[in-house]
């Protein structure tokens, strides 16, 4: 790999990237390939300055740029289908394609000693596109649908679904038929629905045992002890009335369920309901490992034989109750999932198996019997978490987490600015110094207007929260534009910072139309996504604007098309909104005439036209476009009063001057 233009980077002496990855490249720290990021080079650099002056020539309204990362991995290839069912922190599950940034997951991490454990771990960033499906078959019956590229934790480590070659490295591990996965196993993820006589069996089971626990205090059910989500669904259930067998001449009997009374042959679901409710009375989770304290020898004999019936072993052990054993389930965090996902408590603190190990479930590890090429590009969904992994289906899944200016670098402006990208990983503390200087006149700052700073590799690095304290710190206004997920993360810090300067975010929406969005923008946010970002930004009290760009001609720029985003970027709670026609500096331009032609070849003669004079469209198209939007703008109450700064939708105000022969129509490097 050559990279002779790095030299701009290079820092003195005495900084830490002395011992050069490259040669005579004392700036680059190390070249990173890493799991997460599939066919993603991360070269790790030393920055000399972050605090980037904007020519005076540049129609952009700002002055100043701080950019911590050079390229953007926005390119998702890591990817599930959207119904795989991922264990959530309170013990059940949803879909991926429904889970949202903030949602809570459990992942795992290492405990220092070779072992890994559970822990809940927040979804930072969520991700569809379409991917060619390959079907995985497990020995366990799970069959997973995923991309290609996706990986698994197994025995030997972390292995792709098929065999490739990442960028400039060997062959990648992968599975073959016997590759043993890591993770509880199917059995281990909560079900649908519940069986016949369940709801009997959790009353008898939640009564019974609340009667045991308030025998002192003589407490009619429920007593102070049982939880308010026991206390609903008992609520649920005794509301809902049974049908009694009845002749077929005769309607159906309502009748209320009998819930303390013993059956003489309890059947699989009336045992599951039993365990279920005994847990929420009654189950105690301690350093990831669950135990069952009934309180007395007639409950413990009934649920030993409930949690037996069920194909579960136990334990019996001093609970630190006087008169009372503790029943321990035997078989680790697989056997204890499964248990939970049979008898489904209500409680969600009895379902949590943090700080659990991660161990194989007692009837071995779930084994790959085959992956199939099924030939059909389907949407696919993947998450960033804290841990970045999760649990998927019952085993760990790994998640997945400005072109032209890459050429100065002497990387490719197409596929290289989604394969390579530069961090400079000390930007906190260099842009802390530039910041400090005596010159520094506290000018407002611009983020993400080539690079987007909130893009997946963000997840990992964690460069903004430093980049947010020294701006606030030194009095500096600044302002976000971005398209990720991962902002969410550092809210609480833009709020602090508001409270100090002016900071202003904006967020970029294009369109609504999900499919061509998967198609020009894969592996981003979906506008969904983007939506909810904006929601959750003005809920924190700060101002959003949105760039609605770009406006693709003749594709998302009609009315009808402008008229539904901007309705919806209002009920979002976005202050304002600027709509800007495609812009298409060179390398981007390149890169999007080549994706047209595969996608949309009749529209190639029409573009190559309309842009013939240079990045930007033809004047007369540019004025169509304004007078199209601005009356929308006015309709939704997006077009208001200029802004100042701190706003990433601010227009500076000049005096009356020929016009420029560049416009000042700018959008963030989507492409």
């Amino acid at each position: 790999m050559t990279l002779v233009r790095w030299n701009g980077q290079q820092v003195g002496i005495d900084g830490i990237g002395a011992d050069a990855a490259l040669p005579g490249m004392r700036g680059l720290l190390r070249t990173v390939r890493t799991p997460e990021f599939a066919g993603t080079v991360f070269h790790e650099v030393e920055a000399r300055s972050v605090l980037n002056r904007v020519a005076s020539s540049s129609p952009v309204p700002f002055g100043w740029t701080v950019n911590p990362y050079r390229g953007c991995s926005h390119a998702c290839t890591y990817c599930l289908a959207g119904d795989t069912p991922v264990l959530t922190a309170d013990g059940r599950s949803r879909p991926i394609g429904e889970l949202r940034p903030g949602d809570e997951v459990v992942g795992t991490t290492s405990d220092g000693r070779g072992r890994r454990r559970f822990v809940r771990t927040p979804v930072l960033a969520h991700w569809s596109t379409r991917r060619r499906a390959q079907r995985v078959s497990l020995t366990d019956g799970t069959v997973l649908v995923t991309s290609a590229e996706h990986r698994f934790l197994t025995g030997e480590g972390w292995a792709h679904v098929r065999p490739g070659r990442c960028r400039a490295s060997a062959d990648r591990p992968h599975l073959r038929p016997g590759s043993a996965l890591v993770g509880p196993g199917a059995a281990a993820m909560p079900r649908g629905a519940r069986p016949p006589g369940y709801d009997e069996g959790y009353l008898c089971g939640l009564v019974r045992a609340d009667a045991v626990r308030s025998r002192v205090t003589a407490e009619a059910f429920p007593s102070a002890w049982v939880e308010l989500e026991a206390v609903a669904r008992a609520h649920h259930l005794i509301g809902e009335p049974a049908r009694a067998a009845a002749p077929s001449a005769a309607p159906a009997v309502a009748q209320r369920p009998s819930p303390t009374v013993w059956p003489e042959h309890p059947g699989p679901g009336w045992s599951a309901g039993f365990v279920g409710g005994v847990l929420d009375a009654c189950g105690q989770v301690s350093a990831g490992v669950l135990r069952i304290v009934p309180g007395d020898e007639q409950l413990t004999r009934a649920t030993v034989g409930a949690v037996r019936r069920l194909g579960f072993r136990v334990a019996s052990e001093p609970s630190g109750r006087p008169g009372a054993r503790a029943l321990r389930v035997l078989g680790g965090a697989a056997e204890q999932l499964r248990l939970v996902a049979v008898a489904d408590p209500a409680v969600a603190r009895v379902r949590d198996v943090t700080g659990a190990l991660v161990e194989e479930p007692p009837e071995g590890a779930p084994q790959v019997t085959g992956v199939h090429d099924t030939g059909r590009v389907v949407p696919m969904y993947d998450i960033t978490t804290g841990t970045g992994d999760f649990v998927a289906a019952g085993v760990v899944s790994h998640n997945c987490f400005a072109r032209n200016t890459h050429t100065y670098l002497d990387l490719d402006a197409g596929a290289d600015f989604d394969s390579q990208i530069v961090v400079k990983m000390n930007a906190a503390r260099v842009l802390e110094r530039e910041l400090a200087r005596p010159s520094w006149r506290r000018e407002h700052v611009a983020m993400g207007t080539n690079t987007d700073p909130y893009q997946r590799a963000e997840g990992r690095y964690r460069l903004m929260p430093g980049v947010i304290g020294a701006l606030a710190r030194s009095g500096t206004p600044f302002s976000i534009l971005t398209k990720g997920t991962v902002l969410t993360r550092d809210l609480p810090d833009l709020a602090a910072a508001n409270r100090d300067v002016r900071v202003g975010t904006g967020v970029s929406v294009a369109l609504l139309d999900r499919e061509l969005q998967a198609r020009l923008e894969p592996g981003t946010p979906s506008p969904r996504a983007r939506l909810d970002l904006v929601r959750r930004i003005t809920e924190a009290g700060l101002p959003c604007g949105v760039m609605v760009a770009p406006v693709l001609p003749w594709l998302t720029d009609s009315a009808e098309a402008l008229d539904a985003l901007l309705g919806e970027i209002a009920a979002a709670g976005a202050c304002r909104a600027t709509v800007l026609a495609l812009h298409l500096r060179p390398g981007t331009r390149e890169w999007f005439l080549q994706w047209l032609g595969r996608e949309y070849p009749a529209l190639l003669p029409r573009y190559e036209k309309l842009y013939r004079r240079g990045a930007t469209a033809d004047r007369e198209y540019r004025a169509a476009l304004r007078s199209r939007a601005a009356p929308l703008l006015a309709r939704h109450g997006l077009d208001g009063p200029e802004a100042d700064p701190g706003d990433p939708g601010w227009t500076r105000q000049e005096p009356a001057a020929p016009p420029p022969r560049e416009p000042r129509d700018e959008q963030l490097s989507l492409l």
